[in-house]
């Protein structure tokens, strides 16, 4: 009897896309990709400069052992918008630790909003995000990162487990910004002041990639209307919002809301909101 490599090794998915400017127009030049991750055809909602992407998972969760590597290239002048067609759910592990990594390459004039849907960690999971973007001067990154620790409509907590979230943002070898985030799964730290404070969601949001105006910073504190805890700190190419709280559609709310100023205000966009958010 032989065994089923899938269940004892998990996933090796592999995501590598290439996107060019085509005569005023974003084109996916490239897409190679390995179960369980794909990307859906490019759509573009907002004209053709901008190209609109949504990637899938689908396994429909991920699971202790499954390795997940996406590589993501912005050639010189492309505007790409990227999501998820839903939720990433991080199940109990097996003992085994659940990794991502993701390397997003921007080159001259080019600029990606990178916007996932929230990811779930369910308690007793292990899990590992490594993001990585390389900027090009003159390029810009938009991203976030909003994740739920436990399943809090069952009444979960995440006392048993492990998160950890790098994302490093460099330019010609200079570090930009570093995030490093460690999160243990106990009930001590889900309650700490110092930890979660018995708040189950936190977000990041940052913008990378030119001199921010301090009324760009006040705009975005003023945009906030909720309960949770906020922060928006200044930082030496953009700025970094931070959120922790008991729910997702305020922070998410908040999170495009700035996001839709800096299209407005810095790109001189329209508001455009990926179609699969509103399913």
């Amino acid at each position: 009897m032989t065994c089923n490599p899938q269940i004892t090794e998990g996933w090796h998915g592999q995501l590598n896309l290439v996107y060019a400017d085509r005569h005023n127009s974003t084109q996916l030049i490239y897409n190679h990709h390995q179960a369980p991750l794909k990307v859906q055809r490019p759509f573009y909602p907002e004209g053709e400069k901008v190209c609109h992407s949504i990637i899938l998972h689908t396994a429909g969760g991920i699971v202790g052992g499954d390795r997940l590597s996406s590589k993501i290239h912005l050639q010189p002048d492309a505007q790409a918008v990227i999501t998820t067609a839903a939720a990433s759910k991080i199940y109990r592990s097996n003992g085994l630790p659940a990794t991502q990594t993701i390397n997003l390459k921007i080159d001259t004039g080019a600029c990606l909003e990178w916007l996932p849907q929230e990811t779930i960690l369910f308690n007793d999971g292990i899990y590992r995000q490594d993001l990585r973007v390389e900027l090009a001067t003159g390029a810009s990154f938009l991203g976030w990162e909003i994740t739920r620790f436990g399943r809090t409509a069952r009444g979960e907590k995440f006392y048993s487990g492990e998160w950890r979230s790098h994302t490093e943002i460099w330019q010609h070898n200079i570090p930009l910004w570093i995030d490093r985030q460690w999160l243990p799964g106990n009930q001590d730290v889900f309650h700490s002041p110092h930890g979660l404070s018995g708040k189950p969601i936190v977000g990041t949001f940052v913008w990378v990639g030119d001199v921010v105006s301090a009324e760009i910073v006040e705009t975005a504190r003023n945009l906030w209307n909720g309960e949770g805890e906020t922060g928006v700190t200044l930082l030496t190419h953009g700025f970094l919002c931070r959120y922790r709280g008991d729910s997702t559609s305020e922070v998410r709310n908040w999170f495009m809301a700035v996001w839709q100023m800096l299209r407005i205000s810095v790109w001189k966009r329209s508001n455009c909101i990926p179609r699969v958010w509103q399913v």
